[in-house]
């Protein structure tokens, strides 16, 4: 069953849609742990791409994240809805820049950038405190997407 707050958002609405990541973040259980299995396919959709492509690709989604986020946030009523997913998208996208190639640092990726934006270590949680609306929202799941990439491209250093 859908949350009550969740049924504000109207899914023909390309923003709303969008910010739930084309409904995983509509789960009742662990909605941003769905949003970011939801990122996988797209993640390997566009993993072919330079780095550079990659990179602006995400620029690109994570600014109009910060619109898509806030207009889902207007919608629901409520800051930082769990079921608003668009910044689990654009983080785990982050985590895998340049990542190596197969299935076992996706895994890898996947289960960094969930324990960085879980725990949200400093200065994460600093931000995640402070800055509110879309770009709050965006911002903390950046943080956690660069933390998760560095640790990323360190095993990739030592153990790819």
């Amino acid at each position: 069953m859908i949350k009550p707050e969740l049924k504000r958002l109207n899914l023909a609405n390309p923003l709303h849609l969008l910010a739930v990541g084309f409904g995983s973040g509509l789960s009742t259980k662990a909605p941003g742990t769905m949003g970011t299995l939801a990122a996988i396919p797209l993640y390997l959709w566009v993993s072919g791409l330079p780095t550079p492509w990659f990179i602006a690709l995400l620029v690109f989604g994570f600014v109009a994240g910060i619109y898509i986020c806030q207009a889902a946030t207007d919608a629901i009523g409520m800051a930082d809805h769990g079921g608003i997913v668009w910044d689990e998208i654009i983080g785990f996208g982050v985590t895998m820049i340049a990542a190596p190639a197969g299935w076992v640092w996706v895994v890898v990726g996947f289960a960094l950038f969930r324990l960085f934006d879980v725990l949200k270590p400093w200065p994460i949680s600093w931000f995640d405190r402070r800055i509110h609306g879309g770009l709050g929202i965006m911002l903390d799941d950046l943080i956690a997407g660069l933390f998760a990439l560095a640790c990323m491209q360190l095993l990739a250093h030592w153990w790819g």
